[in-house]
C-alpha cells in the first residue's frame, strides 16, 4: 500500500496563489518588455525618417539653386543635433556625403543596390548593418531626394540600436524593483488570506478528531455569511444535533438496561429460589406466575423497542386507506372492560356518529390503544373519560380526556421522549415502559399529523391528535368508487327482490 504524503492545505493554497502571483507578473514583465520594445522601435524610425526628410528637402533646395556646395555643413549640424549618423548617396549607392560620430568611415563606401534602390522608390526602413558598412546594428531609414522631378540621390539616417538595449534593461530593472515590492506585498497578504481561509477548516478538523473521541462541546466560530460561514453554521447545526444524539443514546442505552434488567433479576432470583428450594413448593405457582408476568413485560418492551426503531429508519410503511376511527375507539374501549367496571368509570362520546380518517388503520389501531391505554391507567376511580371528534375542511381531529390528578406544566414538554415517565407513573403503573406516547407521536407525525397535550393539575388529562383529510384526487377516486358499489347495491337488490339474497356490504358515504 502505497503511503500518501501529508500536506496542509494551507501550504497548498499558499503555494498555488504564490504560483499564480509569479507567473501573472512574469507575464506582465514579458508583455511589457515586447511592447516597449516595439514602441522604442516605431518611435526610433519615425524619428530617424523625420531627419532624413528634412535632410532631402534641404538637399533638394541646395541642389536646384546652389548645388552640393555647403551641404556637408548642414548635415553635421543635423546630425550632432539628433545624434544620428547622417548620409546622402548617389543613386548607384556610392557615398557622397556624411556627418556623424562614423563619419569618416561611411564616407566613399558604397551601399548594396537593394536597399539603395528600395529607398529611392519611397523608403527603406530596417535593422542591420548595411553590408557591413557598420559594426554593430544600426536602425536605418532611406528616403529619395528629388529635385526637378527626377531622383538625384538617397538621403540615409540610422542610430545605434545599442540605445534600445540600454533602455530595455533600465526598464526591466524598474520592473523588476516594482515586481520584487509587489510580490513582497502580495505574499503577505496571501499568507494572512490564506491563513483565515484555512482557520475555519482546521477548526472543524480540530472539533471532528475530539468528536471521534465523544466529545461534542467543539464549535467553529463564525465569521460571515459566505460560503465558509454557512458551512461553520452547518457544521455546529451538526455538532449540535450530533450531541442530542448522543445524549439521547446514552440515555437510551441507560434506560433500556434499567429496563431489562428489574425484570432479568426477578425472573433469575425467583427461578433460582425454585430450582435451590428456597421458595417453598406451595409458592411455585404464586411466584411462577410473577416470572410470567415479566416476561411479557420484557416482551412488550422489546416489541416497543422494534417499533420504534422501524419507525426511526423509515421503515415503515404507511398503507392509507379511509375508515371509520370511532369504530376502532369502541373496540379498543371494549378490551379495558374488565377495568372500567373494577374503577366504576363512566365514558362519554362512545356513541359518536361514523368518524372517518384517512390513514394506516394498523398503526392508528395502536395509536388508539396506547392512548386508550393511558386514559385508563391514570382515570381516578369514579373517573370520566371523554371522547371527542372534530372535523373541518382540512383535517379530523380525536380528543380523549381523563379525569384525575392531571400533569405539571413542567412535564408536559417530556411526555413523548423515550422511557420517560412521570412520578405518578412510576407510583401507578409498574409494567409500563415509557415508550407508548413516544410511538403514538412518531407516528401521528409519520401521518404528517400532530398531537397536542392540555392538562390541568388535579383536574384532568387530555390528547388532541389531528389527521389531515384526504387529497382531492383521492375523494374524487372514493367518490367514483362509492357511486359504482351503490349502482351494484341496486343490482344486487333487484336481484334479492326476486328472492336471492345479497351479501354486498353498505359502502362509507
Amino acid at each position: 500500500m502505497t503511503k500518501m504524503k501529508s500536506t496542509s492545505l494551507f501550504r497548498k493554497y499558499f503555494s498555488v496563489f504564490s504560483f499564480c502571483m509569479v507567473l501573472s507578473i512574469i507575464i506582465l514583465g514579458a508583455v511589457l518588455m515586447v511592447f516597449a520594445s516595439q514602441y522604442f522601435q516605431n518611435d526610433r524610425y519615425a524619428m530617424l525618417e523625420r531627419n532624413a526628410r528634412n535632410a532631402a528637402v534641404i538637399t533638394a533646395h541646395e541642389f536646384t539653386h546652389f548645388g552640393l556646395v555647403g551641404i556637408s555643413g548642414i548635415y553635421e549640424v543635423l546630425a550632432l543635433a539628433m545624434d544620428v549618423e547622417l548620409f546622402l548617396t548617389d543613386t548607384s549607392g556610392r557615398v557622397l556625403y556624411s556627418a556623424g560620430t562614423q563619419s569618416s568611415m561611411i564616407r566613399g563606401a558604397t551601399l548594396p543596390p537593394e536597399v539603395v534602390s528600395e529607398a529611392a522608390a519611397y523608403k527603406f526602413t530596417g535593422m542591420g548593418t548595411l553590408g557591413d558598412l557598420f559594426t554593430e546594428l544600426h536602425y536605418v531609414v532611406g528616403v529619395p531626394v528629388e529635385a526637378g522631378g527626377h531622383v538625384i540621390g538617397v538621403i540615409f539616417a540610422s542610430a545605434n540600436a545599442r540605445s534600445q538595449m540600454i533602455f530595455l534593461r533600465e526598464l526591466l530593472n524598474m520592473f523588476s524593483f516594482s515586481a520584487a515590492v509587489v510580490l513582497f506585498i502580495a505574499f503577505v497578504l496571501i499568507y494572512f488570506i490564506t491563513s483565515n481561509l484555512v482557520r475555519p477548516l482546521k477548526e472543524m478538523l480540530l472539533a471532528t478528531q475530539s468528536f471521534s473521541k465523544g466529545d461534542f462541546s467543539k464549535r467553529v466560530q463564525v465569521s460571515g455569511y459566505d460560503e465558509l460561514g454557512q458551512l461553520a453554521m452547518a457544521f455546529n447545526n451538526m455538532a449540535s444535533t450530533l450531541a442530542s444524539t448522543e445524549t439521547t443514546r446514552r440515555s437510551f442505552v441507560a434506560n433500556v438496561s434499567h429496563e431489562l434488567k428489574t425484570p432479568m433479576t426477578t425472573i433469575g432470583g425467583f427461578i433460582d429460589g425454585i430450582l435451590d428450594g428456597t421458595i417453598p413448593e406451595e409458592k411455585h405457582g404464586q411466584y411462577l406466575s410473577v416470572v410470567a408476568g415479566e416476561i411479557k413485560r420484557l416482551a412488550r418492551l422489546v416489541r416497543s423497542m422494534l417499533d420504534t426503531a422501524r419507525i426511526e429508519t423509515g421503515e415503515l410503511q404507511i398503507n392509507y386507506t379511509l375508515f371509520d376511527v370511532s369504530e376502532i375507539v369502541r373496540k379498543t374501549v371494549f378490551n379495558f372492560e374488565q377495568t372500567i367496571e373494577e374503577k366504576d368509570l363512566t365514558l362519554k362520546g362512545l356513541d359518536a356518529d361514523k368518524v372517518w380518517i384517512w390513514a394506516d388503520i394498523d398503526l392508528m389501531h395502536q395509536v388508539v390503544y396506547n392512548l386508550v391505554d393511558n386514559a385508563v391507567k391514570f382515570v381516578n376511580d369514579g373517573g370520566v373519560i371523554t371522547l371527542h371528534y372534530q372535523m373541518d375542511a382540512q383535517r379530523t381531529y380525536m380528543a380523549i380526556r381523563n379525569t384525575g390528578e392531571g400533569l405539571e406544566k413542567s412535564e408536559v414538554p417530556l411526555l413523548f421522549e423515550r422511557f420517560y415517565k412521570s412520578d405518578k407513573s412510576r407510583s401507578l403503573n409498574k409494567s409500563g415502559v415509557g415508550l407508548g406516547l413516544h410511538i403514538v407521536k412518531s407516528i401521528i407525525n409519520y401521518h404528517r399529523g400532530e398531537i397536542s397535550v392540555r392538562a390541568q393539575a388535579g383536574e384532568y388529562t387530555e390528547f388532541e391528535i389531528c389527521i389531515p383529510n384526504p387529497p382531492k384526487n383521492v375523494l374524487k377516486e372514493l367518490e367514483k368508487e362509492n357511486k359504482e358499489k351503490a349502482r351494484g347495491k341496486d343490482k344486487n337488490a333487484a336481484y334479492h327482490d326476486e328472492g336471492h339474497t345479497s351479501q354486498i356490504e353498505q359502502p362509507p358515504q
